[in-house]
């Protein structure tokens, strides 16, 4: 079980990493609110890692920094960005899955009951993902509709 939530912490922090370059990716396309919004899932999923390395700790064990793999520097679009973001936080859920299905068959009680948060925070951020992504096929192509999102949907970030 440690071993596997050390492999979690990994996929948490490159899931920080990989926002962290959409981010930075916003800011030669001049899309300063998504920036942020990027910013924003950067420093939530720092949170998650550490929950889990803290988690480790707590139960005795030893956290293990596994090499983090480079993200890619640069996104076609806002569009693109949001695709790779849901797809990214799918592969995640498909991991979570993965540990409390380790959990359920070393009979770790604890760390089943523990990984019930990331359960239900992974089902909040693929509905958000999905919710930006309608929104963003709705604009298409539209420049201008894109701009006008922009300005308006970041407010609520």
């Amino acid at each position: 079980m440690e071993t596997a939530i050390n492999g979690q912490i990994n996929n948490e922090i490159y899931s920080a990493y990989l926002y962290s370059a959409m981010s930075a990716d916003c800011f030669f396309q001049r899309a300063e609110r998504i920036r942020n919004w990027f910013m924003v899932q950067y420093h939530e999923e720092m949170l998650h890692a550490m929950k889990l390395y803290e988690y480790v700790i707590k139960m005795g064990g030893k956290v293990k920094l596994l090499a983090i793999k480079e993200p890619p520097a640069e996104f076609e679009s806002p569009r693109v960005m949001f695709d790779k973001t849901l797809a990214h936080e799918q592969f995640i859920t498909g991991c979570i899955g993965d540990l409390v299905d380790l959990a359920k068959a070393e009979k770790d009680h604890a760390t089943e009951i523990f990984l019930q948060w990331y359960v239900t925070e992974q089902t909040e951020e693929e509905e958000n993902d999905n919710d930006i992504i309608s929104q963003l096929k709705l604009i298409g192509t539209d420049t201008a509709a894109l701009f006008l999102w922009i300005r308006t949907w970041a407010h609520a970030w």
